[in-house]
């Protein structure tokens, strides 16, 4: 094997990119690119499925570079949830570094396993190995594929994990199932849906590049090889966006669940705004979640980059996202920039996903500004699921009128030794206590069951989450964190008309407030709507309108950028067509 470790050009640094330096190496001592490793044929199995993020996993592995507090921040969370595999080609720099007083202070290493290797960066989202079940719950394997880079050390990585661990590995590095790809431009559902940007297509079209012949393969055989070793039925590509010259959605976006997207957001016509909301519709337009539904979207700003290059990427700033987050279990580890931003985020993380541990890694910073490699949180950890994971999976209750009927929750459970029993818990109100609802198995199904929740009078809030324990013993909850995690939704008022004049305020609380930079406007109606969001200044002057036209049910969420806005005091106003006018102060810092 070819190892840039001992070269003095071996830069644990490396950006996604190659360097000219890795060129000039490469030319100089040379490169084997197609390297057969691992089982080249499909798993044997009748139906296969790969991991969503978001589910169970046991170990989270990273590999030691040049940005130690970072990943030692990383360490430090994540072995209160899982197992810590850190691969490190000097493993008592490594234990000095995360037993030391530096970064926060010494940890301990229960949870903690470092396995000596070689690799050659620190990017193992991208060539790791992603777990795949056979059987659909049974049988655990890593699937790897080509790398889209001439890092050998980098390469072999996989083939380490899976002896590490004790487990199969099949790949696609050898004709007719050679395909290349990366674990940045990949997102699973579990249930058969996958997403990737178009850099699936450009990267196996028979092309090349001066390191090496890329395969050549018609995007109906890419499918093929993804349905055979990924079990994935619907492939969506999407294409490339202009500024992210990576080309990996995990850059842009997150699926958190199995029906919500969530999209990083610029300002109006900014670096790769347009493309982020043409892919959005075309995956609105053209695809649905697992149950025949719309995908849920949730946007979330992308702060700009301040002090180092500029602005947005456009604006020769690099690309902040706070989508290139990492879910282990009960906590998600967030990549954060600036204060004024972060508060933005975090909000809207803890909001979409309660219960969740969400804890902030500054990467964009004096001393480890990973950022500027074009990379976060996402893009330097890889997870392992769990060896028998007990699958739940709902679709959550929308928002009702009916204050007659009750309502059915309906959730596929299902894990390899089949369920036991399982119950739904409800409540009201977050401060009492849970009602519990035994769940039945749907007649003549096998893995879908559900419960009731009794009929409540128009406006009561109601949350729920559904809890499992299979014949072998195994017990399970979703949301995973329940019961501090919940879904939740309310039975509205039916007798509210669109030409009505709304009773109580559709404003929730802006946040931050006092702003600085983006900015979240909450408002909450309790059906759809028309009217005008828009901002005026002391003297009550319009200056900004932030949305004109249709305004969904429920809570919908707008942005606004005041990092250009004077200090002082202003008003958002909503104007209905009805003329009914709604205000809330917001002030700027």
């Amino acid at each position: 094997m070819l190892t840039f470790a001992s070269d003095a050009l071996c830069q644990r640094s490396w950006p996604h990119a190659l360097t000219e330096q890795e060129r000039d190496h490469i030319e100089r001592v040379g490169f084997e690119p197609h390297v057969v490793r691992g089982i080249e044929t499909p798993p044997p199995y009748d139906s296969i499925r790969t991991a969503a993020e978001w589910e169970e996993v046991e170990a989270l592995t990273i590999a030691w570079t040049d940005f130690p507090c970072i990943q030692k921040q990383i360490v430090g969370a994540a072995k209160l949830e899982c197992n810590v595999i850190i691969f490190a080609d000097d493993e008592e720099q490594v234990v000095n570094y995360l037993t030391g007083n530096a970064c926060g202070g010494a940890l301990t290493l229960e949870n903690v396993q470092i396995v000596p290797t070689e690799y050659n960066s620190i990017w193992i989202r991208d060539y790791g190995a992603n777990t795949v079940y056979g059987s659909w719950n049974d049988d655990r394997v890593l699937v790897d594929w080509l790398y889209n880079r001439p890092r050998p050390d980098d390469d072999a990585i996989p083939d380490v994990l899976a002896e590490t661990m004790g487990l199969e590995l099949y790949s696609t590095t050898g004709a007719p199932n050679d395909l290349m790809n990366t674990g940045g431009n990949w997102m699973s559902d579990g249930f058969g849906t996958a997403f990737a940007s178009e850099l699936i297509l450009e990267e196996n079209n028979g092309g090349s590049t001066w390191w090496t012949d890329y395969p050549d393969h018609s995007a109906t055989e890419i499918d093929q090889i993804i349905s055979d070793f990924h079990g994935v039925d619907t492939y969506i590509t999407m294409p490339n966006l202009p500024y992210d010259g990576i080309h990996h959605i995990d850059m842009h976006m997150k699926l958190i669940d199995e029906s919500t997207l969530l999209m990083a957001e610029y300002p109006q016509g900014v670096a790769d705004g347009p493309q982020i909301n043409a892919n959005l519709e075309y995956v609105l337009s053209n695809f649905t979640t697992r149950w025949g539904t719309p995908f849920d979207v949730i946007r979330i700003p992308s702060p700009p980059e301040q002090g180092w290059g500029g602005g947005y990427p456009d604006a020769n700033g690099w690309y902040l996202t706070y989508t290139n987050s990492v879910f282990v279990n009960n906590t998600i580890l967030l990549p954060t920039y600036y204060t004024e931003y972060d508060t933005t985020a975090l909000r809207i993380y803890n909001e979409a996903l309660p219960g969740y541990n969400v804890v902030g890694i500054d990467c964009d910073n004096n001393g480890e500004a990973i950022i500027s490699l074009s990379g976060a949180i996402h893009c330097i950890t890889h997870t392992v699921g769990i060896e028998d994971p007990l699958m739940i999976s709902h679709l959550p209750l929308p928002d009702t009128e009916d204050t007659v009927n009750d309502y059915m929750v309906e959730a596929y459970i299902s894990h390899r030794s089949e369920i036991q029993s399982a119950t739904m818990k409800w409540s009201t109100s977050l401060d009492s206590e849970w009602n519990t609802a035994p769940m039945e198995l749907i007649a003549g199904e096998t893995e879908n069951w559900s419960a009731s929740i009794p009929a409540q009078p128009a406006g009561t809030s109601l949350y729920y989450f559904v809890e499992a324990e299979a014949n072998s013993g195994k017990t399970g909850a979703r949301p995973m964190p329940a019961p501090a995690g919940w879904w939740s939704f309310n039975v509205m008022d039916q007798n509210v008309g669109i030409n009505e004049n709304f009773t109580s305020t559709p404003f929730l609380q802006a946040f931050p407030n006092p702003a600085s930079a983006i900015t979240c406007i909450p408002l909450d109606l309790p059906l759809a709507s028309k009217g005008q969001l828009y901002l005026s200044n002391a003297l009550g002057q319009k200056i900004l309108v932030i949305h004109n036209g249709d305004i969904n049910a429920g809570v919908t969420k707008y942005f606004l950028d005041a990092q250009g806005l004077a200090q002082g005091a202003y008003l958002l106003t909503l104007d209905f067509d009805n003329g009914q006018r709604w205000s809330q102060h917001l002030m700027v810092n």
